[in-house]
């Protein structure tokens, strides 16, 4: 084929392609991205990111709580490492948490991220984040107990899948609810607790500690009880942080 032939073949595909409504092309050598996927709609082989991922689709359509289902702007399933050793567990995601479909992502969610970083020396990926409620309660009350009675069976799921050594609550909401307890976050913290084996240390929500910094010091000691707990086993990258001395718990 001539030059000519070429040239006036290459007009005719540009002509048909502008009838049927291509106004661009993309340049030579680059695709357009795919769109992303949603991580509870993402196809993996790892045999606990789908199982979770399972879980994750259940939540997504549970319609147990009336209330909360008709008022969520989304579920808040959780979020991390599925082989995590340690689980961080709060009480109900907030506003931030109902906009962006994640755990812990406002002001509070950046205070567990700099114990996590700052404190611990861990990474925020390498644990899993979760609460006893998968749906924020209006106006950020706390869950009622037929909502968290409602919610169990996928928070037993998540940690059967999960299989922790280790558990952090956050809250009084949080170790009531996982331990079974009335008992003061107060009286709770301190200590180390057992849940079907997995060992529990409970301290304040970050939420609390924005609100009341002098309880910061507390739960630098609960952190530090944490750590050395985990220090224990001989695993994982656990190096005790200067969490006072870096100003984080001051």
């Amino acid at each position: 084929m001539t030059r000519s032939n070429h040239a006036k073949a290459a007009i005719q595909r540009l002509e048909g392609l502008r009838r049927a409504g291509v106004t661009h092309l993309p340049k030579p050598g680059k695709r357009p991205s795919p769109p992303p996927v949603a991580a509870s709609q993402a196809t993996t082989t790892d045999p606990r990111q789908s199982a979770l991922a399972a879980v994750a689709r259940e939540v997504a359509d549970c319609a147990r709580c009336a209330e909360l289902a008709r008022t969520r702007t989304q579920t808040v399933f959780g979020a991390g490492n599925p082989y995590a050793r340690l689980v961080f567990c709060g009480e109900a995601p907030g506003a931030d948490e109902d906009r962006v479909g994640q755990p812990f992502v406002g002001r509070a969610g950046g205070l567990l991220t700099d114990i996590i970083v700052k404190g611990m020396k861990m990474r925020r990926e390498d644990v899993y984040i979760l609460n006893i409620l998968r749906c924020r309660p209006p106006g950020n009350r706390n869950p009622l107990p037929i909502e968290a009675a409602n919610c169990r069976e996928y928070l037993d799921r998540q940690l059967e899948i999960i299989r922790p050594e280790f558990i952090c609550c956050l809250g009084a909401v949080a170790a009531q609810n996982l331990l079974d307890t009335t008992a003061s976050i107060g009286r709770l913290r301190g200590k180390v607790h057992d849940y079907r084996g997995i060992r529990v240390v409970c301290t304040y929500h970050p939420a609390y500690l924005l609100r009341n910094p002098s309880a910061k010091r507390q739960t630098w000691e609960d952190i530090q009880l944490l750590i050395e707990e985990m220090k224990k086993e001989g695993k994982g990258r656990i190096d005790q942080g200067k969490g006072l001395k870096m100003g984080l718990f001051n």
